[in-house]
């Protein structure tokens, strides 16, 4: 019975001892968990920023390759000139680090993208005039929406939804009149593509329409020398589609230097041009860049406005950061 008192005691000491371990071991590996989160936080946002500051730098660069453009001693554009080539996927990873050296576990860097024509769309902010849609514009949006089999009821809810939307994000008057309360329940005027599900387009026709269509912040004719057929058909009245891939074909070859001479390769079709529907130039240009570090694909595109020699950015939009799913090369977002 003597021996039982310090037997407990020793027991109770290896115990004692035993959890001061596991706390201090408990708190040792919630520290270093917390270090490493940190460490991982700081290079994510490090990578991050490197990323935005390479894809300014490349919409940087295509600003000048359009000054450039301005400045050559041709007065049209077309897709023979140099900034309609794409810039196929790059390897820049050995420009990325600060040494100037490749490091064991750094991801590969590649940048992609290519400089498109916005005017060789069929531009929504030209269907209206005066507050309703024009003749032209009209049946030139009609074509296009024969011509890709989409459904017509949202053609009108377009037509009808757009103007309105247009008077809305005119400055509000300060009386209050039945014309103004109606206007206050108009849809938000759309600054992009993507945005038309506001009046009255599903995702499905948008996606249809995007290489044949834009919103653009004015007014603007549409380039013959950079449209697509179905553009072409649109813009042309009783042009066919073998036709509009024919003339594509020969504009290709050789590109119409003025409205005039693509009137006389049009035949009868060239009748009905008109410098307020058809030009040879551009003043707007959209910027698709793609940046891929590893298996994370970032997207982003930009809106230019060139005057002159000079270069603006009206917008610039980025899309959810994307992972390559390994074996399936198939794209998920990243939340």
């Amino acid at each position: 019975m003597k021996l039982s008192r310090p037997r407990r005691q020793s027991g109770a000491a290896l115990l004692s001892a035993m959890l001061t371990v596991a706390l201090v071991a408990s708190l040792a590996a919630a520290a270093l968990w917390t270090q490493w989160r940190q460490v991982e936080i700081e290079i994510a946002e490090r990578g991050r920023a490197q990323n935005q500051w390479l894809m300014a730098g490349a919409l940087d660069w295509t600003r000048l390759i359009l000054a450039e453009d301005a400045r050559s001693a041709q007065s049209i554009d077309h897709l023979g000139e140099p900034w309609a080539l794409p810039v196929q996927e790059s390897k820049l990873s050995t420009f990325l680090s600060q040494d100037q050296q490749w490091r064991d576990g750094d991801p590969d860097i590649y940048l992609s993208g290519q400089i498109s024509d916005a005017q060789s769309r069929l531009n929504l902010a030209s269907l209206v005039e005066d507050g309703k849609p024009t003749a032209a514009a009209l049946a030139a949006w009609t074509r296009l929406f024969e011509r890709l089999e989409l459904p017509m009821a949202e053609l009108d809810a377009l037509t009808r939804l757009w103007p309105q939307a247009l008077a809305a994000a005119q400055p509000a008057s300060s009386n209050k009149t039945p014309a103004g309360d109606a206007l206050s329940k108009a849809p938000l005027l759309p600054q992009r593509l993507e945005q038309l599900v506001w009046v009255g387009l599903s995702t499905d026709t948008i996606a249809r329409l995007r290489p044949y269509a834009t919103v653009l912040p004015a007014p603007t004719p549409v380039n013959l020398n950079t449209a697509a057929a179905p553009v072409l058909e649109a813009v042309l009245p009783g042009l066919d589609g073998a036709s509009a891939r024919q003339l594509v074909a020969r504009r290709n070859q050789k590109p119409w230097a003025s409205l005039q001479e693509a009137a006389d390769a049009m035949g009868p079709a060239g009748r009905l041009l008109d410098d307020r529907q058809h030009a040879v130039r551009s003043r707007f240009f959209e910027i698709q860049g793609r940046l891929r570090a590893g298996s994370h694909i970032q997207d982003e595109v930009a809106l230019l406005e060139r005057e002159g020699t000079q270069v603006r950015m009206l917008w610039r939009a980025r899309t959810p950061a994307q992972q390559v799913t390994a074996g399936s090369g198939s794209l998920q977002s990243l939340k």
